[in-house]
């Protein structure tokens, strides 16, 4: 069954698919009137409709059949210090495939431009890709902080586990499997090419943030990132075999 993406908002009984999920079922998959699709919303609603009218731009549907999927017990959020485009595509899909509660992206003292204020319309797209692809009902929070350290801080005040990847001045405790299997919100700070200054290193400590690390090879920032996620998303594949 083909699957498309739905603004939540724009869910009913009866709705519409435009721009270019439309073109997608229209001209490429060539789908018609009596075709049954899946429809996801990015906020764990999933839903089951039959095509009931196609014109040049829109496809129409009457819906069969929701389901309601509850967030996981456990979210993993990662905070990536801004770093080079050529490198940050790909994250998007990735991020998604592996159950990402959030991805977020910081101006660090090292970070070689400026983030955005805004979240690139292209960035939920990659997103929404990455959900259809895999079929994750969830599509994880956008987010930036112009403000650096100190916002990244103030959106994880409620969280449950910071942790900061981090080597210092002597190596840090290698993260663990029990440090994974934490319930709640965790967040996995990460910092630009070239690391954390001793500013924002200090600043996350104080904060309640625990260096960890991956290991002693230098990886680059994408991978750590999704390293974290990856890790996370296997404990959690692991914990549910063995219910």
């Amino acid at each position: 069954m083909k699957t498309f993406f739905l603004e939540a908002d724009k869910w009913d009984e009866h709705c519409v698919l435009d721009g270019q999920e439309a073109k997608h079922a229209i001209k490429v998959l060539r789908m018609k009137t009596g075709d049954t699709v899946r429809l996801l919303d990015g906020k764990g609603r999933e839903g089951t409709f039959i095509i009931t009218d196609t014109t040049k731009h829109t496809v129409s549907l009457e819906q069969q059949e929701i389901i309601e999927h509850p967030k996981p017990e456990s979210e993993h959020y990662v905070a990536i210090g801004w770093g080079k485009s050529v490198r940050r595509g790909w994250i998007f899909e990735k991020a998604v495939e592996f159950g990402a509660a959030g991805l977020w992206f910081w101006q660090a003292d090292r970070s070689q431009s400026k983030v955005p204020v805004e979240i690139k319309e292209g960035w939920e797209g990659q997103m929404q890709a990455g959900a259809k692809q895999c079929d994750n009902p969830w599509v994880p929070e956008l987010a930036t902080f112009t403000d650096g350290a100190k916002g990244v801080m103030n959106r994880a005040a409620e969280f449950d586990n910071i942790f900061m990847l981090w080597e210092g001045q002597s190596p840090s405790d290698i993260l663990s499997s029990a440090q994974l299997d934490l319930s709640g919100k965790t967040l996995f700070i990460i910092g630009p090419e070239g690391g954390f200054s001793d500013a924002e290193a200090n600043y996350f400590q104080e904060q309640g943030a625990k260096p960890v690390s991956l290991g002693k090879r230098i990886l680059r920032w994408e991978t750590a990132a999704l390293l974290c996620l990856g890790l996370a998303w296997w404990k959690g594949e692991v914990n549910n075999a063995a219910r």
